[in-house]
């Protein structure tokens, strides 16, 4: 399935804060989670990603180090911060309102609607 790029734009905030939430990470490794989580259905791509983060590190909802891999490469690590705890919550209320409301409305287009009769 192809998204919408609308909708990828407006729910990489609140994905990144929230697998950030869970533990740092680094760009490819954030990647992968998204794909992982989506079940295949989100790819995002690196030309998209690090601009987020960016903006995020910007926005101090996360802050960023390098640290050396095991495998000897150096990788920038990012982790939320408080801000990004509290940006993340705000931005899961604002996601559960969003929800609810397509859920109601799709409910409502559903469900058939009595004619009057003679109509």
């Amino acid at each position: 399935m192809e998204f919408n790029k609308d909708l990828i734009a407006a729910s990489s905030t609140p994905i990144v804060l929230a697998i950030l939430a869970d533990q740092e990470s680094y760009g490819y490794a954030i990647l992968k989670r998204v794909r992982e989580l989506s079940g295949d259905q989100i790819q995002w791509t690196d030309g998209m990603l690090y601009p987020v983060l960016h903006r995020l590190e910007r926005l101090g909802f996360i802050e960023a180090n390098w640290q050396v891999a095991e495998t000897g490469r150096r990788r920038k690590y990012y982790r939320i911060t408080s801000a990004g705890r509290s940006q993340l919550a705000e931005e899961r209320k604002q996601w559960e309102a969003v929800d609810a409301t397509l859920r109601l409305i799709w409910q409502a287009l559903l469900t058939p609607t009595p004619h009057p009769q003679g109509a």
